[in-house]
């Protein structure tokens, strides 16, 4: 079998990069080993995330690393074996994380966020899938005064960049959260959406591909490989053979840029979610972010979807519950949580680069090889802005915006 373009991954990158291309007039085959969205993309939090402007940085203040080093955080846990093996990583992402350069990433990543939901909003009505997405924004509430206090200065420096929000106090939260208690107030993000059933609606994505004459198959990505001017790989039904292909695997594009000879730092940042039922005929509203304790609590089909912040482990290593059951205990005061609706929690795998931002662009060393993955905390969000800047490099087009901020070459 033979086309224009493979693009290896079925999450929300690789669907909406293989969308855009063909959309550009490429013919496309989209591979993954398992079905589309089954992967990173259907367990995350569901926000589209237009007010996440600054990316999410490793803390500096020696008060929080030292609460960090206990190791006894809900927001972030790490595996003692682990990291030495991730250390140099670390260090790297520290060092990214200063005040500098912190804001040239944020710079970097402004037109990619200020245009997440309209790119959203295109597929989701062409693919029938606007009955997923809820424009109510997000709330981020907090159960201590000098935290509020903080966080309110902080929303006050993004005036200028066009945000809207509102501050609520006490009892404003309450009349839109009846039901969420403990807390003192809170910051409703009025621009960003949120997704019922993210895995849902990257299937309903890779749907549309399919209906506009895509092909989507079955394979392994590990079994790519270059010759006579061509790449191929071996999907289950027989091998396809391409002109250009496209690594959009999230946190198994490893798997494959490095047995190209790439040495790009992606790292592996772990988190779980479990649904749960709710008491008393209590109701969630909006998705709601406990700032301090670092988890989500998000109303989705399947029930209320409880996301957990940061575990630094292995990529391989066995599901620990630790986090889990932090966030957990903290949610149950704060929301009458009911049974859990999971036979075990779903741990998932966010690819991340020190420098906090996605890798977009021509792989450099080979012709025809092209990177979209390292998306981080915001793969759901970016998934289809970052695909179009993707297809108009590869099809020559004026971009959007300059790509030069996510090219690999940066790694050297």
């Amino acid at each position: 079998m033979e086309c224009q373009t493979l693009v290896l991954g079925a999450g929300i990158v690789g669907v909406c990069s293989a969308l855009h291309l063909q959309a550009a007039g490429h013919s496309v085959v989209l591979l993954d080993r398992d079905e589309p969205g089954r992967g990173t993309s259907h367990g995350n939090a569901g926000l589209i995330e237009r007010s996440s402007i600054i990316p999410y940085a490793f803390p500096r203040e020696w008060r929080r690393l030292l609460r960090y080093s206990l190791n006894r955080q809900s927001s972030m846990r790490f595996s003692p074996t682990f990291l030495p093996q991730l250390a140099p990583w670390l260090l790297e992402y520290w060092r990214q994380s200063s005040p500098q350069n912190l804001a040239r990433a944020s710079r970097a990543m402004q037109p990619l966020i200020e245009r997440c939901v309209t790119e959203h909003d295109l597929l989701a009505e062409a693919s029938g899938m606007t009955g997923l997405i809820r424009a109510k924004g997000w709330i981020e509430f907090y159960r201590d005064q000098q935290e509020f206090d903080l966080a309110v200065a902080d929303a006050r420096t993004y005036d200028q960049c066009g945000l809207h929000y509102q501050i609520l106090d006490a009892d404003q939260l309450r009349e839109r959260e009846p039901d969420l208690s403990g807390v003192i107030g809170g910051i409703h993000w009025l621009d960003p959406k949120s997704v019922t059933d993210p895995g849902a609606l990257v299937r309903g994505y890779a749907a549309l591909f399919v209906q506009r004459g895509g092909l989507l198959l079955k394979g392994d990505a590990c079994t790519l490989r270059q010759q006579s001017g061509h790449w191929e790989v071996q999907s289950k039904e027989e091998s396809v053979r391409s002109e250009q292909v496209v690594i959009a695997m999230g946190p198994q594009s490893g798997d494959v840029f490095a047995k190209l000879g790439y040495r790009i730092p992606l790292a592996i940042k772990r988190g779980y979610h479990m649904h749960y039922a709710s008491q008393s005929g209590a109701q969630l509203q909006h998705s709601v972010i406990d700032a301090q304790a670092g988890f989500v609590l998000a109303p989705m089909a399947r029930g209320i979807r409880l996301t957990t912040g940061v575990e630094f482990a292995a990529s391989d290593a066995p599901p620990n519950e630790i986090q889990l059951r932090r966030c957990e205990t903290i949610a149950r005061k704060l929301y009458p949580l009911g049974e859990r609706l999971d036979v075990e929690p779903w741990l998932g795998r966010r690819p991340c680069l020190p420098d906090m931002r996605p890798v977009i662009g021509p792989a450099g060393n080979h012709e025809g090889l092209w990177f979209n993955f390292g998306h981080a905390h915001h793969g759901l969000t970016l998934g289809p802005v970052t695909g179009r800047l993707l297809a108009e490099m590869m099809t020559r087009a004026p971009t959007f915006t300059d790509p030069a901020p996510y090219s690999p070459a940066r790694f050297g």
